[in-house]
């Protein structure tokens, strides 16, 4: 059997040839227009826009430095340690300026000639709380290895747990949010979303001794205060309800909206806890639970008691 080729016309060709020059052409000049929307959302082009990358490597270095020799090449003396993280250091404060500079760029209706001189300052002060910063993670690192008897030792949980990246990012975009510093914290915040399944905004306020166990969709919202010590496991939402709008009605209101944990709360799996209720100090909730009342200290929320119904041949399921 033979295959038979029908040639195109060369006419037919170039008339086709001709149709895709003009579609493209046509698209081209539609999609280069700038409507009212778009010059809404980027009002000063991408030249001002922080860059992702930049940011990634950011929290790469500043992971390097919080936790020496677990994310760079292992350096026991401490005179060789202390020149690598002032290398990493300087690195990071030469990027780190840049994008600050940009944000606060991007966040102005015209250029700022104090911008560059106030990136620096931000950027020193950004430099000043790393310290603290790192004290911090090493809380959450004890709370998780303390909540999880599947984990070896504390360099397990630091090399492998997902919750120690996403504290990383959300401890480092905390701090730049409380500088008033905008976009970069959301970006940093978001890629540790991407990469672990854990969401957190960078405006809540969470406590020393902070652990996710798994960690795969739990999120928690902007307004969140989160005491000391606090555990939660997979899937679980610190949400708001339906929130007031401001007059225009294009944003929602600046008003607290998300649970306050305190101290010593533990709760489980898939439990979703909405609008801004207090969960008292020692108090365990249970999996799959909703909540949208404040629960007293030393509480103990459970579901209900399943009920056991038998099943010939599959009938009834």
């Amino acid at each position: 059997m033979h295959s038979t080729r029908f040639a195109v016309p060369l006419q037919a060709s170039n008339m086709c040839d001709k149709m895709e020059k003009d579609i493209f052409q046509k698209n081209v000049e539609i999609l280069t227009r700038q409507s009212e929307e778009e010059r809404k959302m980027t009002p000063f082009g991408e030249a001002c826009l922080p860059s992702v990358d930049a940011l990634k490597e950011i929290v790469d270095i500043a992971k390097t430095i919080f936790f020496p020799g677990f994310f760079d090449q292992r350096h026991t003396d401490t005179e060789i340690r202390a020149y690598h993280i002032g290398v990493n250091l300087e690195r990071l404060y030469s990027l780190l300026k840049k994008q600050i500079a940009l944000a606060l760029a991007f966040n102005q209706e015209k250029e700022n000639e104090g911008i560059s001189a106030r990136a620096k300052q931000l950027t020193l002060r950004f430099i000043d709380q790393m310290p603290e910063i790192k004290r911090l993670l090493y809380t959450d690192v004890e709370a998780i290895f303390n909540d999880d008897p599947a984990t070896g030792n504390y360099s397990e949980v630091i090399f492998c747990y997902p919750v120690v990246t996403a504290m990383v990012h959300y401890r480092m975009a905390h701090a730049l949010l409380t500088m008033g510093i905008p976009v970069i914290p959301r970006i940093i915040t978001e890629q540790a979303h991407g990469e672990t399944g854990i969401d957190i905004h960078p405006g809540a306020q969470i406590g020393e001794y902070f652990s996710i166990d798994h960690g795969t969709g739990v999120v928690i919202g902007e307004t969140c205060i989160i005491g000391n010590h606090v555990t939660l496991y997979q899937g679980v939402t610190l949400g708001a309800k339906n929130f007031k709008l401001e007059s225009k009605g294009d944003h929602p209101a600046d008003i607290p909206r998300h649970p306050i944990i305190e101290d010593h709360v533990t709760v489980y799996s898939n439990s979703t806890l909405l609008g801004r209720i207090t969960i008292g100090h020692d108090t365990v909730i249970g999996g799959n639970i909703w909540v949208t009342h404040s629960i007293p200290p030393h509480s103990r929320i459970l579901q209900s008691k399943a009920l056991d119904v038998s099943f010939s041949g599959g009938l009834g399921i």
